[in-house]
């Protein structure tokens, strides 16, 4: 991978992550790839935690050790208590599309944004907005200190192999 790559995020379902070999499953692909945990992020909804906090949150403490990130994915949408920030060894917080969409339009979404972005920093979090498809939204992201982002203003989904293709030339263009 190019020196400017950072990481890789990986979205796992509850069904996935509850499996009792997760945290073996997972060690043995990064030791057969031959991939640093560093650039793993796993994602997870905050519906995951729900299901069984205490469990879940020992694996993500064993996989941190690792060396890999977590970020909740869909942050602000779900019924979780805040208290799980604190608690869990997150690294990041995703800002749903939900809030994105209307953001310059809807003074609440704008709101909740500027929140949750304040909040991830005072926190010393990650924070990362998904869904930016256009430049006013990247814009008031860029001028609230959110600094990750994903959408299709950037890429519309692709293969792996035009994903690797696209990382190099991005890469030779930074040269």
């Amino acid at each position: 991978m190019p020196e400017t790559f950072k990481r890789v995020a990986i979205n796992v379902s509850p069904l996935e992550f509850s499996r009792k070999d997760f945290v073996d499953e997972v060690k043995k692909l990064l030791d057969k790839y031959q991939i640093p945990a560093h650039f793993l992020e796993l994602e997870i909804t905050e519906q995951t935690l729900v299901v069984n906090f205490s469990l879940f949150a020992e694996k993500m403490k064993q996989m941190q050790k690792m060396g890999i990130r977590f970020s909740i994915d869909d942050f602000g949408t779900g019924y979780s208590s805040l208290s799980y920030l604190k608690l869990l060894p997150v690294n990041m917080l995703k800002i749903d599309r939900t809030f994105i969409r209307d953001i310059g339009i809807d003074k609440n979404d704008d709101a909740i944004v500027r929140t949750i972005i304040m909040m991830a920093k005072n926190l010393v979090f990650e924070v990362i907005a998904e869904g930016v498809e256009n430049k006013e939204q990247l814009d008031f992201l860029l001028a609230n200190d959110c600094q990750l982002f994903q959408g299709y203003y950037f890429s519309k989904p692709v293969a792996v192999a035009e994903f690797v293709k696209q990382l190099m030339d991005n890469n030779k263009n930074n040269d």
